[in-house]
């Protein structure tokens, strides 16, 4: 991964020659270098040979010149942080010139040129001898950057034995895949589908694909099927289209002298396999596939017949290779516990599977193989051999980690090949997920925003950086590296995980690439390198040492638990290169937080996370100072945010969910500062503050790149200028407005008033992108023209919006509207009824305090997909009608805190179809965490 640091190093490199370019005289020559040689490096590095990874001498040679990068990288922020900090004193010497530009003065500048010069030349001098060394100790024969050298896969692609690693024998393994197999095999003979039909099994590394596919094409069945014209041939990394086919042509029989062997080419081999397959019913298995190259080369050599029925079976880590075959995919799954269990006790064998003592380490080797079934096969395999005492297996599963990781061949070993084959941008954003708690959902919008203020995302033609990541994202899935844990209500990723086996090898290659370090992997009685760059805390209690908050190489500090002591207060004395700083308190009650004006000093932190601290965050003037940073994250209730925020125009996401923006200003200020320039933070995607004078004067409006739009404790009086602004955010695609609590008579009519006037609600149907809206403003009624309305709303909640009028026949008109969720007197009346023909695609339904309703009824063919309601706390409701009966998608009802009768009408009502309804139906709590996520 050393050529992602030195891509991260050149755009470093073009960035300050750009920003720089009047500093530059004598150093551009050493700076030129630098990128030069830099660049042949990358190159040569973009194409090592992953065996290389366990070559010792290799690896010394690439740590050596990651180090220059690093040490680079050094030197070009100090820099910068030395070039900032004098404008920063020249600028306050001079405030009251504040419409004077501020800039180094010439000596300074200067100074500060030739120690950059001086530098950067001594860096030049070392990547020199460090390639001098390359030729001296016997590195010239290195393949690495023979782009393509796919030949030496020769013997392995035209094997027909399939199988590289004897973890396992078939019997074993049939258990826990003979649902799989029944799917694909059904597949594989389907006779409704007369031509070549392409099937792909895809997976993560050891989930078994290649034992699923072999026990397919070894079943009598598919061989008395396919007449005896089969082929399996083992692909894997490095290919050569030419002695794939030489394997085909051996394995269906086609007839090919020595000579034609040695001297015929990709095209003549192919047209000999074309005429040994022509009018047969054939089943290619093409076993470990990595490259779109293989279909791509192979297709046009396997006869597509239409009334044969061959079939071409395909097993990949990389979704995307079946996308490209147009294939059937079928994707494995992990096993779950029961599955788990039984495929580790047909590996221990019967001896240890009736051992009394096996029980008491069910827990441990279920819970770190997560299902993964080549990782339960090591484990089993290698108990098998051990005594069966409590102190001989509790000695082996101590060390499982180490047993699971040792050399090529073993388990992490075999998964790291899909690492390895990653292409370069990718691997430092898949390493980086190891730095999260193992088992959680990791917040795709936060991955997405670290990954950026990592330096991790290039720019991608007129794509954003957050679409460009969201791609690398999905790359990674598709891959199987990254598992999708939740989804969002448009379709894309809310939520990602990581299984513990690959979250262990990232951990594991983040260290030895000098990525990150990380607390859990750090033995008793061991400390952290002091030089480390990336410092991740994850257990509570750490100690951290004034020493690491010295290390003047830190850039990233991450705290997903409190440290042992007060220690927080090391966020006054952070480390001068900081880019990432991110603080989660809990569960530790910190209660408040002051930060230190010391702060404005981190010129190059872009992402700031305080989160865990009870009451009150104050953050000072001086953040004015943190020029590059792109995402302020504050979680807790309340946050004071000077006005002095205004001039990070680089900031992309500002959350701040009860965030206060100050305007008071003295005349002092304005002079020095200048009037709030709210509007001028153009790169917004993502905005959640409380309401406030920052809202007048349109500054809102001009944000014309805002995706994400929440505000709360707004001022009725501020409703029409604030509806007027969110007319013009089109871009808009999730939008939250919330009033003041305990709004009087007279404002609660205001806000009616005003959400029915043309500049209301009616403005939204401009709001082409918007699928989420959650408001909580008083209104009397929806406008009936659904013209007026968001075309593409999927979400939509209410809350406290005491409508008097039945909202349901206008809403049932929504044609995308999927989920609607009605809060505490969201409606005031007391007849609902959801017209007939209407929402006709809503799945999810929610009523939680309506407490005025008293008869709810579903009309025939409304709700026709409906998936779940709920209805809790409206105690009121007496009976259901009829249409109740007729949703025949209906899979959950939810009921908590109803009348008495209307309990006795699902109870008691006999019939087949209440019966049905009483299978699908509970009578728990809503839950307190789900509840509070809905309203914040």
């Amino acid at each position: 991964m050393a050529e992602s640091s030195i891509s991260f190093l050149l755009v470093k490199l073009d960035a300050l020659v750009s920003q720089q370019a009047s500093l530059f005289g004598v150093v551009e020559g050493q700076v030129r270098q630098l990128r030069n040689e830099l660049e042949w490096i990358r190159q040569f590095l973009e194409y090592a040979d992953a065996e290389r990874r366990y070559d010792k001498m290799f690896k010394l040679w690439v740590n050596q010149i990651r180090d220059a990068a690093y040490d680079a990288e050094d030197v070009i922020d100090e820099f910068v942080v030395k070039l900032e900090r004098k404008r920063q004193q020249r600028f306050n010497n001079l405030k009251f010139l504040n419409f004077l530009p501020v800039c180094v003065g010439l000596p300074d500048k200067l100074l500060l040129v030739n120690e950059l010069n001086e530098r950067i030349s001594g860096i030049n001098i070392t990547l020199e001898k460090i390639l001098i060394n390359k030729g001296r100790y016997g590195m010239e024969d290195l393949r690495a950057y023979e782009a393509g050298s796919s030949s030496s896969s020769a013997s392995t692609a035209s094997s027909s034995e399939p199988w590289r690693y004897s973890y396992t024998t078939h019997d074993q393994m049939a258990a826990a895949w003979r649902e799989k197999r029944e799917w694909v095999h059904s597949t594989v003979e389907e006779s409704n589908i007369v031509k070549r039909g392409v099937v792909a099994i895809v997976g993560m590394g050891g989930l078994g694909k290649t034992t699923l596919a072999k026990k397919i094409y070894d079943d009598t069945d598919v061989q008395r099927h396919f007449d005896g014209s089969r082929a399996w041939v083992s692909v894997s990394q490095e290919f050569s289209i030419r002695e794939l086919l030489l394997g085909i042509a051996h394995c269906v029989g086609t007839t090919l002298t020595e000579e034609q062997k040695l001297t015929f080419g990709n095209d003549e081999l192919g047209q000999e396999v074309y005429k040994s397959l022509q009018g047969k019913r054939y089943l290619i298995v093409l076993d470990d596939v990595w490259n779109t190259d293989v279909w791509r080369g192979l297709s046009s050599y396997l006869p597509a017949e239409s009334n044969k029925r061959s079939r071409v079976l395909i097993t990949t880590r990389n979704e995307q290779i079946s996308v490209d075959a147009r294939s059937d995919c079928y994707k494995l799954q992990l096993l779950d516990e029961a599955k788990s269990w039984e495929l580790f006790r047909n590996k221990v064998g019967s001896a240890a599977a009736t051992w009394a003592g096996l029980e008491e380490f069910r827990e441990g080797i279920v819970a770190k193989c997560k299902g993964l079934p080549l990782a339960i096969v090591v484990l089993g395999g290698l108990l098998s051999l051990k005594d069966l005492t409590l102190d001989s297996w509790r000695k082996v599963l101590k060390s499982m980690d180490w047993h699971l990781s040792q050399g090529p061949h073993s388990c992490l070993g075999i998964l790291a090949l899909s690492y390895n084959n990653l292409p370069s941008y990718l691997k430092p954003c898949f390493l980086y997920c190891g730095v999260f708690l193992e088992d959680s959902e990791i917040k795709v919008s936060k991955l997405i925003r670290l990954w950026i203020a990592e330096g991790f995302v290039q720019k991608r033609g007129k794509e954003t950086l957050e679409e460009t990541a969201e791609d690398y994202l999905s790359e990674l899935i598709q891959r199987s590296m990254i598992q999708v844990a939740d989804t969002r209500v448009d379709g894309r990723m809310k939520s990602c995980r990581i299984h513990d086996l690959l979250r262990d090898l990232a951990i594991s290659e983040g260290k030895e690439e000098k990525l990150y370090e990380i607390d859990e992997n750090i033995d008793d009685g061991n400390m952290f390198s002091t030089s480390v760059r990336r410092l991740i805390i994850n257990i509570q209690h750490q100690i951290i040492s004034p020493s690491h908050l010295q290390n003047s190489n830190l850039r990233s500090l991450i705290l997903n638990r409190p440290p042992i002591d007060d220690s927080w207060a090391f966020l006054q004395k952070c480390p001068k290169l900081l880019r990432v700083l991110h603080v989660d308190m809990m569960p530790r009650a910190i209660y408040g937080l002051k930060l230190s004006r010391k702060i404005g000093q981190l010129v190059h932190l872009k992402y700031l996370c305080l989160s865990g601290f009870h009451l009150s965050i104050v953050l000072p003037p001086s953040i004015e100072g943190l020029v590059n940073l792109q995402t302020l994250y504050c979680s807790r209730r309340f946050i004071y945010i000077p006005h002095t925020i205004c001039k990070l125009q680089k900031m992309r996401h500002l959350t701040c969910r009860d965030g206060w923006i100050s305007s008071r200003q003295s005349m002092r200020e304005r002079w020095v500062y200048g009037h709030l320039d709210f509007h001028k933070m153009t790169n917004l995607q993502t905005l959640y503050l409380r309401s406030g004078d920052w809202l007048k004067d349109d500054n809102l409006g001009k944000l014309a790149n805002l995706k994400q739009l929440k505000l709360r404790h707004i001022d009725p009086r501020s409703l029409e200028g604030l509806f007027q602004s969110v007319s013009q955010l089109t871009g808009l695609q999730d939008l939250k407005l919330m009033t003041t609590e305990n709004l009087s008579v007279e404002e609660v009519e205001f806000c009616r008033t005003k959400l029915l006037s043309p500049i209301g609600l009616k403005s939204f149907s401009r709001h082409k992108c918007l699928c989420k809206l959650f408001l909580a403003v008083p209104i009397r009624g929806l406008p009936a023209e659904t013209t007026h309305y968001l075309p593409n709303l999927i979400q939509l909640k209410l809350y406290h919006t005491r409508l008097e009028e039945d909202p349901m026949p206008v809403l049932g008109r929504l044609p995308n509207l999927r989920i609607l969720i009605l809060f505490w007197d969201s409606y005031v009346g007391e007849k609902m009824k959801c017209p007939q023909g209407g929402f006709l695609v809503l799945e999810f339904l929610q009523m939680l305090q309506v407490r005025q309703l008293q008869d709810f009824s579903i009309e025939e063919t409304s709700m026709p997909n409906l998936k779940t309601l709920k209805i809790e706390f409206c105690d009121k409701i007496t009976r259901f009608s009829d249409g109740l009966l007729r949703l025949e998608n209906l899979q959950r009802l939810n009921l908590y805190a109803i009348s008495q009768e209307l309990m006795h009408v699902v109870s008691d009502t006999p019939g087949e179809d209440w019966n049905k309804i009483r299978l699908i139906t509970s009578y728990t709590l809503p839950s307190p965490k789900n509840f509070v996520r809905n309203l914040i």
